[in-house]
């Protein structure tokens, strides 16, 4: 009966994963008052899909705890950190995704000196957003390392995959102790990409044990 709730949980996974993918491919890069106005439309396009990623990537994480539950202890702590972490996510996205272009459009013809007043909640709402991002980031980095030494200790999966999750937990670790700049675009695509990198692999495992 285990077996037959394995693919489901591993379609979760990797549906969550593409939709992430799809997130990071199609989010836009900020920049100017005017490029923020000509985005706005994709900029929802993009955080919706993200935010529906959230639940599905959830459930898929789910299911890998309760194949791990050999190892309570780290299993269900991973699942924690991963709630915690995929909440935070969602908080950013409707924050930059759907309040930020949402807000901006009141003032679309607005006055420069209103507009400096606009620019001021702007960075505290980008402020607001790197906090989430950063909630996260390290959601997700421990999440994966938990579930990694789970695996490393029952077995339930190929080691490899253990390992992986420790390698890419422990370079996030070095980058930001170097001063890596996780929560711009850039950074956190590859981040985002690394994440789904493990999680695919999780994912396709879980099918293949199904």
């Amino acid at each position: 009966m285990e077996n037959q709730h394995e693919r489901p949980w591993g379609v979760a996974l990797l549906l969550g994963s593409f939709l992430m993918v799809v997130t990071m491919v199609l989010h836009p890069v900020g920049g100017n008052w005017e490029h923020l106005l000509r985005i706005a439309r994709m900029a929802v396009i993009a955080h919706a899909i993200g935010i529906l990623s959230l639940p599905i990537s959830l459930m898929g994480y789910r299911g890998l705890s309760v194949k791990l539950k050999d190892d309570y202890f780290f299993s269900e702590l991973g699942k924690l950190f991963i709630t915690f972490a995929l909440i935070a996510g969602m908080l950013a996205a409707a924050l930059n995704g759907l309040a930020l272009p949402f807000f901006i459009e009141q003032f679309r013809n607005t006055t420069p000196e209103v507009l400096d007043n606009v620019r001021l909640v702007l960075r505290y709402g980008m402020s607001l957003n790197h906090a989430f991002d950063y909630i996260m980031i390290g959601g997700m980095c421990l999440s994966i390392l938990c579930w990694s030494v789970a695996i490393l200790r029952t077995k339930a999966f190929p080691v490899w995959l253990g390992w992986l999750g420790i390698l890419l937990s422990g370079t996030a670790v070095i980058l930001a102790l170097t001063g890596f700049y996780f929560v711009d675009l850039h950074g956190f695509r590859m981040f985002i990409f690394g994440v789904v990198i493990w999680t695919v692999c999780a994912g396709v495992l879980m099918l293949r044990k199904g």
